[in-house]
């Protein structure tokens, strides 16, 4: 009894020896376990190499269950980490590639508590260049915005779930700016016209009630505003 308390002990020792350890720099080395500082449980579990993360790290929320939040796996031939996001029924929330520390390339999100996609974005150092899509829960197209350089520049479309357009124009520099056309859910156009600098200039056609209205947004039409008399004295 007392040779196994004391194997116990000796291999509880060395474990610990093997977690946590700084190497002769003073850098992190080996496999980690962090905590959370309050509460003590545990926060993260992963391998360093000299200070370097290698490998996956697994990331747990503050709570008794310890539920998984995230995870990272990190690859040294291009210093990224592939990073999945978790909500605390451990359905994914998003999941892409960071490049020292900066979103890279594809990033996904979904529907809460659901595998489909709800946004996609594409990043280039950090910011959104490309087509960032929206969908709805049933993976059909609600939404197309274009980026330049984390800017809105470029076609802006919005659609319905049954595929129609409802939005037709595009951003310059994160304002509107150009031809515009506004349908509603029967496929009719109600308004198009042209924004300039984020405002809408020059003739635009509204339809109303099938009765279709030019309107010149340079001069748009005043509401007169008609005062009623006071009848008596307000005290």
């Amino acid at each position: 009894m007392k040779y196994l308390l004391i194997c116990l002990l000796t291999s509880t020792m060395i474990f610990s020896q093997e977690v946590n350890k700084i190497d002769a720099q003073g850098k992190k080395d080996g496999l980690w376990k962090g905590v959370y500082e309050e509460s003590k449980r545990p926060r993260y579990e992963g391998t360093f190499d000299h200070g370097k993360e290698v490998g996956k790290f697994v990331f747990f929320d503050d709570t008794k269950a310890g539920t998984i939040i995230a995870t990272r796996e990190f690859n040294s031939k291009d210093d990224s980490c592939y990073t999945i996001f978790f909500n605390q029924k451990g359905n994914k929330v998003s999941e892409g590639k960071l490049v020292n520390k900066q979103f890279e390339g594809e990033w996904k999100y979904y529907h809460e508590n659901a595998t489909t996609i709800m946004t996609s974005e594409l990043y280039v150092k950090g910011k959104l260049e490309g087509v960032r899509k929206v969908f709805y829960p049933n993976q059909k197209i609600a939404e197309e915005t274009t980026y330049k350089n984390g800017i809105k520049n470029g076609p802006y479309k919005k659609y319905a779930e049954n595929g129609i357009v409802f939005e037709e124009s595009s951003y310059k520099d994160n304002e509107f700016d150009g031809p515009a056309i506004f349908r509603n859910d029967a496929n009719v156009v109600v308004s198009k016209g042209l924004y300039k600098n984020g405002k809408k200039v020059g003739i635009w056609e509204i339809t109303t009630k099938g009765k279709t209205e030019k309107v010149n947004m340079n001069f748009p039409k005043q509401v007169k505003i008609k005062k009623k008399p006071i009848t008596k004295e307000p005290y």
